[in-house]
């Protein structure tokens, strides 16, 4: 969360409010986290370095990525350049390396129109596109009071402020775009919920998240959008207009799907 409001009675440690020095200060701070894991790493592959190929090359690759680093790169900026380098920085498990959401924390006003008309925001939001990462307007102060609220009172207030949705629910949808994920969901009589898949994933790898006799005996899967379910008021409605669609294994389940599974196992 970076500082995107001017406010006399709320001190900023650093005297002024500059989102992007505050962004540099926090990576500047990740960077000396991620050399000290490089340090042991290295230490360690040296030992063998010179009796294994493997190592010898990781250990080359090492004091490249420790280059990288000490320049004040972060380690995702890093090309891979072989299926090797890709393995070993993940391994390394670097916290320059993951991915980064912007939270832009301003004042009320600014809330109104997402940003649009506030300079922190958008310098944020140029560092952001330059850098591959995300970025989403928050208030934390309205957060707080939206906190201590319940459902039905949380959306009177959100009405009243003009909102769509909570910060909250922003990180979610961010969260859910930086990792490549998605939401299929199935409905029944007892029961309706939500499945957390990567994007791009087939309808039998869909049913092995709920059970995986569900993938291994997969036959069909009975597909309608969850909008047009809640339209026509249950699955035998929206099936009797032929708006339920009947799917085999190389359907790539879409975000949204209400999927019911046959299997045989």
């Amino acid at each position: 969360m970076v500082r995107c409001f001017e406010d006399s009675n709320v001190i900023h440690v650093d005297g002024s409010v500059d989102p992007l020095r505050d962004i540099e200060t926090i990576n500047l701070e990740l960077v000396f986290a991620d050399l000290e894991v490089l340090e042991r790493r290295i230490a360690k592959v040296a030992r063998t370095a010179k009796m294994d190929k493997d190592a010898g090359k990781e250990l080359v690759f090492l004091k490249k990525l420790k280059d990288h680093l000490e320049e004040g790169n972060m380690a995702s900026s890093l090309e891979r350049e072989d299926e090797n380098e890709v393995k070993w920085i993940r391994e390394y498990n670097l916290l320059t390396d993951k991915p980064v959401i912007y939270a832009a924390n301003v004042d009320e006003d600014s809330l109104q129109d997402d940003g649009a008309s506030n300079p922190f925001v958008q310098k944020v939001r140029e560092y952001a596109a330059a850098n591959g990462s995300e970025v989403f307007v928050i208030c934390a102060k309205i957060e707080e009071e939206i906190a201590e609220l319940d459902e039905d009172e949380k959306a009177m207030f959100l009405e009243d402020l003009g909102l769509a949705e909570s910060g909250l629910e922003k990180l979610i949808r961010a969260s859910y775009h930086t990792l490549g994920l998605m939401s299929f969901l199935t409905a029944g009589e007892d029961e309706c919920r939500a499945w957390t898949i990567k994007i791009g994933t087939k309808a039998p790898q869909a049913a092995g998240k709920i059970h995986s006799d569900f993938e291994r005996g997969f036959i069909k899967a009975e597909v309608v959008n969850y909008e047009v379910l809640l339209r026509e008021g249950s699955l035998a409605a929206a099936r009797e207009k032929g708006l339920v669609g009947i799917e085999g294994k190389d359907y790539v389940v879409q975000d949204g799907d209400v999927i019911l599974f046959r299997f045989n196992v």
